[in-house]
């Protein structure tokens, strides 16, 4: 990668921040462009900007992202803006000659109730989870675009399937967050309105495993680097834990005390989602932040630059 400008497609999100904070690391030419001067879902705009800059490597973060309630509420917008932004930036990506590609996805690709932990060739074995299936059906797409760029021209990309993701710069309001920054803000309002505990969707049973993002930046990184293959690879933490306790570790770093409480008329979603990290453990890397760790950073972030 030295000397090599890459662009990272989605700089100001939580994972295109983390990448760049990672490349910042190593003797590359970081390109990035924000949203007013290049609209992703603008083929012409990316076409444009693609051609005037002339990436060497492009690693695709940018997507319209959210929780179950934000996709349950907003279908169209998660089906068709994701689906647009990736067709444009990967199609340019060929189009302009890019040596080589990454294209992340979400672990919300796999069917509901795949065999755990999930293997990468359980991929269109059985139905999607019905609260996301809009954001999962783009995320499929892309990785297939890929391995038909592949296939048919010999390009070099790639695909990676992050787990559930934390960290800076995660997205903290309560309707549109994910698990972990929504139990976060939940437990610091309750503390700070000295409230006995506080209440989660759904029964607490469901399985989640976490990552933290910079783990998943250095793991793309790796995966960059190190990775060549048309099928998919993994990128998770290998390990899995309950909403409840993780809820119960949320409310430990953020000093909130008293009980957990279910709202037991809000849907659990998936029951269980472990991802297999056995192929991405055979090309050589592995994670090396301990999720309670990755907590307490994310709430001291939360606290800088969310509540303040």
């Amino acid at each position: 990668m030295n000397n090599k400008k890459i662009w990272v497609a989605g700089h100001r999100g939580m994972v295109g921040s983390a990448i760049v904070r990672r490349l910042q690391q190593d003797d590359c030419d970081i390109l990035t462009v924000s949203r007013q001067d290049c609209d992703l879902t603008d083929n012409a705009a990316v076409a444009e900007w693609v051609g005037d800059n002339k990436p060497d490597m492009v690693v695709l973060a940018a997507a319209k992202v959210g929780g179950i309630l934000a996709n349950d509420t907003y279908p169209v917008d998660f089906l068709y803006e994701n689906l647009a932004i990736q067709n444009n930036v990967i199609r340019n990506s060929y189009d302009h000659g890019v040596e080589k590609l990454l294209f992340l996805g979400s672990s919300c690709i796999y069917p509901k109730l795949a065999d755990q932990p999930i293997t990468e060739d359980a991929l269109l074995t059985g139905p999607l989870e019905p609260t996301n299936e809009w954001y999962a059906i783009a995320k499929i797409a892309g990785i297939k675009l890929c391995q038909a760029y592949m296939k048919q021209y010999g390009a070099r990309f790639v695909s990676a399937m992050p787990t559930n993701l934390y960290g800076p710069h995660d997205n903290f309001n309560l309707e549109t967050s994910h698990v972990i920054p929504a139990l976060m803000r939940k437990a610091h309002r309750a503390k700070k309105a000295g409230e006995n505990g506080m209440e989660i969707w759904g029964t607490g049973t469901p399985l989640r495993e976490f990552l933290h993002v910079d783990d998943l930046a250095d793991a793309a990184v790796y995966v960059l680097n190190n990775y060549e293959d048309m099928e998919h690879i993994n990128i998770g933490s290998g390990t899995d834990l309950s909403i409840s306790d993780v809820a119960k570790l949320v409310m430990e770093v953020v000093g909130l005390e008293g009980d957990l409480r279910h709202d037991l008329d809000k849907p659990d979603g998936t029951p269980r989602k472990l991802m297999s990290a056995s192929k991405l453990r055979a090309i050589g890397w592995t994670p090396s932040i301990e999720l309670r760790d990755g907590l307490m950073q994310t709430y001291e972030w939360f606290l800088e630059h969310v509540e303040n």
